[in-house]
């Protein structure tokens, strides 16, 4: 089965994502995952990444190839571009080739709106957003869905790029990132930034950051000030090894999501949370099984 983007788009809706999701992040903190530490090779581009991401679960085995390309928008082409093959866990045999563009782009957005709704509560919420690309379109979607938001303050190193994406999300863009940030309680950060864009010193207290950018080891997005929060993690062992907003700050990873979410660790009352997050595998096998099934069900042979 051979599925493009538009056939993901029609098969992968964000209510039936959220709580597979959720099971993902449990299930992968408590062991019941086989997903080895993702391949990075860097490519001629400078900042341009190829990342090749296996996973294995109780109903699911699949591999995505991701590339990150920053010069991409200037082609007009994504900045992401993913492809992904699920296969039969039982026999190896290829079950489907998918466009995963969207599937990452909504994926990566759900972890964030599960875990918001795990350790924020449901009153609206100011969100702030550093980046203007297809993530920080994906998350105002996403956050959207388990939490009201009472504003959306937007920043891009490029002015247009960030008034672009402002209109679109129903936001407003911001001169400069420490204006959007400022009394927010929501900030994600999205920038292909390999040196900080985010200062503690302009966090509210409480706040809870999403910060998904910042892949590799030397890179970051928060300053050292930001990450002496309190910091959670998709994954401990991926955030220590491959996160240069957790390696160079020396911060300390203080659990998992799923361990959050399962209910075996209580996060304090009133602190700032940074939630760290890579992307996991698992989360794209996840997702690939739910538009196979969707595909199937509506009986999809070809992309159409």
């Amino acid at each position: 089965m051979l599925l493009d983007d538009a056939a993901v788009r029609r098969h992968l809706s964000l209510d039936a994502l959220l709580p597979a999701i959720a099971q993902a992040l449990m299930d992968l903190s408590a062991g019941r995952v086989v997903q080895p530490m993702r391949t990075v090779l860097e490519l001629a581009e400078p900042g341009s990444l190829l990342f090749v991401k296996p996973a294995r679960t109780a109903g699911a085995l699949a591999t995505k190839l991701i590339t990150q390309m920053p010069g991409n928008p200037a082609r007009g082409l994504p900045t992401m571009i993913a492809t992904l093959l699920l296969l039969d866990p039982a026999t190896g045999v290829p079950l489907a080739v998918m466009d995963a563009t969207w599937l990452t782009e909504l994926r990566t957005a759900a972890v964030s709106a599960v875990a918001t709704r795990a350790l924020r509560d449901g009153s609206p919420k100011r969100l702030a957003i550093l980046g203007s690309g297809a993530l920080a379109r994906s998350h105002a979607l996403a956050l959207a869905a388990v939490v009201p938001l009472a504003d959306i303050r937007l920043w891009s190193p490029t002015r247009a790029h960030a008034e672009r994406c402002a209109a679109e999300v129903g936001g407003v863009a911001c001169a400069d990132a420490e204006s959007a940030v400022r009394d927010a309680d929501l900030v994600v950060t999205v920038t292909n930034a390999s040196t900080p864009v985010l200062l503690g010193r302009w966090l509210k207290p409480g706040a809870l950051v999403h910060a998904v950018g910042a892949p590799r080891p030397t890179w970051r997005e928060l300053d050292d000030e930001a990450m002496h929060n309190y910091v959670i993690a998709d994954h401990r062992r991926a955030a220590e090894t491959e996160s240069g907003d957790v390696i160079l700050s020396g911060a300390t990873v203080q659990c998992e999501i799923g361990e959050v979410l399962a209910g075996t660790v209580q996060v304090p009352d009133g602190v700032t949370v940074i939630f760290k997050a890579l992307g996991q595998a698992v989360e794209d096998a996840v997702a690939a099984q739910l538009v196979y099934a969707a595909a199937t069900a509506q009986g999809a042979s070809a992309a159409a």
